[in-house]
């Protein structure tokens, strides 16, 4: 058993994954939250990965690899929990990365509903281990001790060690293979709710906060959030991992999620800045909207193109938000200078809304949420086919198609098949003599008849037999 064997509901309830960034309205019931806690390079992360079912965390030999902290909402034998892997605790530390960490480990302890421990069987016990256990002592939530990498019934004697450190029971696991993981996770169960009964709640839109590094993307996801969630530091590449956060606006829900800042290839270094890019891209792939963050100081750079260039390739919705702001705001010449360079730069995002702000200062967040309810709607808007035709009907009488031999185009029909993007099909005779100009015509009468801000819009030519 446990060193504890209180309820949850006696402890101190989880706030990390849901926020409400206001009153009205208060949050479902309260998922219990995991975490897990350790020194560095003891298996944290890739435990982590073995409850979530996937590799969500990045895992590297290297200590320090993990610094925010990192959730995912997991299922096991019918019970729902949240489990969130911590940076590498050493309590010791007085650098500033090292004392953000600790920061944020102790932070998920404290919110933490069941704490996993782990330490290294390898290694054997440390004086990191042993401050750990001091730290946790006094803790009155139930607290389970995973020793790792005990792969094989002949590491078993190397636990012995461990139990001068006070608890009754210690769980044997390798969390790369998977051994006791289940175990550990079954002594969690009487402290676990079961999974609601009833309608699923509608998934949220995800918003992805993606630029450059150290353009300010934790510095505006911790605004929003209203709590310093994410390790904030001038450093660039601090964040690692993408980082999910679920907020919450009166009758709203968002998914908000902290990239790793991307790069140019060439200057991507193999190992766990290339996980950091990989994962970085994953993560827009699985949003709805991204917010590009561009720095108003340094103005727009090739990078900043290339990753607008990608945003559009996979169909996303987009909102730029130039940050910064606050230091070039009183110069008159600034604000037209930076838009001209926007247009010359971004030629094709003229569909996409932009503002200039400051992450520091609360009017970043006024200004952004009202753009991302326009951009989600739109993303998944669907127009009624008998209002496409009507439409293109009255676009083809201003501006008919010139085919072969200047035949105007009379035979077509117009559809939506698809949202996330909006994509529509055009069926008519010799559609594949189409001109790509009347195309980008079409696409830009679309959107001043129907909207579709920040979205982009695809148009598949279909010839009609």
């Amino acid at each position: 058993m446990a060193r504890s064997t209180r309820s949850p509901s006696q402890g101190t309830k989880a706030q990390l994954l849901e926020f409400s960034l206001d009153d009205s309205s208060a949050l479902p019931a309260q998922i219990p939250l995991v975490a897990i806690v350790g020194r560095p390079n003891v298996g944290k992360s890739t435990l982590f990965n073995r409850i979530v079912g996937h590799r969500t965390a990045i895992v590297d030999d290297m200590p320090g690899v993990t610094r925010d902290r990192n959730m995912a909402q997991c299922d096991y034998q019918n019970r729902v929990f949240t489990v969130v892997d911590t940076g590498g605790l050493d309590l010791s530390a007085q650098e500033v990365l090292p004392a953000q960490i600790k920061h944020q480990t102790q932070l998920a302890i404290q919110e933490a509903d069941i704490i996993i421990a782990v330490m290294d069987g390898r290694t054997g016990l440390s004086p990191m281990d042993a401050d750990l256990a001091k730290l946790l002592r006094p803790v009155t939530k139930p607290v389970f001790l995973a020793v790792n990498k005990i792969d094989t019934p002949k590491s078993e004697p190397l636990l012995g060690d461990f139990y001068a450190l006070g608890w009754d029971t210690i769980y044997p696991i390798s969390a790369e293979g998977g051994l006791g993981v289940d175990e550990l996770l079954e002594a969690c169960l009487p402290y676990l709710p079961f999974l609601p009964d009833g309608p699923e709640q509608a998934e949220w839109p995800r918003i992805a906060v993606v630029g450059r590094p150290n353009v300010g993307k934790s510095t505006l996801v911790n605004a929003i959030l209203g709590k310093e969630r994410l390790i904030v530091s001038d450093i660039p590449g601090t964040t690692r991992d993408p980082i999910d956060s679920l907020v919450r606006k009166g009758s709203r829900g968002y998914v908000f999620t902290d990239t790793a800042g991307l790069r140019r290839r060439g200057r991507v270094e193999r190992g766990v800045e290339g996980y950091s890019v990989v994962r970085a891209i994953r993560a827009l792939g699985r949003s709805d909207v991204a917010v590009l963050l561009l720095d108003g100081i340094e103005g727009v750079t090739e990078q900043d193109t290339k990753i607008a260039g990608l945003i559009n390739k996979q169909g996303k919705g987009c909102i730029i938000m130039v940050n910064k702001w606050d230091v070039r705001q009183r110069d008159p010449e600034a604000l037209p200078a930076y838009n001209l360079e926007l247009s010359r730069r971004f030629p094709f995002f003229t569909h996409v809304p932009v503002f200039f702000a400051s992450a520091k200062r609360p009017d970043a967040v006024t200004k952004l949420f009202p753009l991302i309810d326009r951009v989600v709607a739109d993303f998944s808007k669907r127009i009624q086919t008998a209002k496409l035709n009507q439409f293109f009907q009255r676009t083809l009488e201003k501006h008919p198609i010139a085919l072969k031999k200047g035949n105007p185009q009379k035979s077509f029909f117009m559809t939506q098949v698809a949202t996330k993007p909006p994509t529509f099909a055009l069926f008519m005779k010799n559609a594949q003599n189409v001109p790509a100009a009347y195309l980008r015509f079409l696409e830009n009468t679309v959107r001043k008849e129907f909207g579709f801000v920040g979205i982009p819009i695809k148009i598949l030519l279909r010839s009609k037999k």
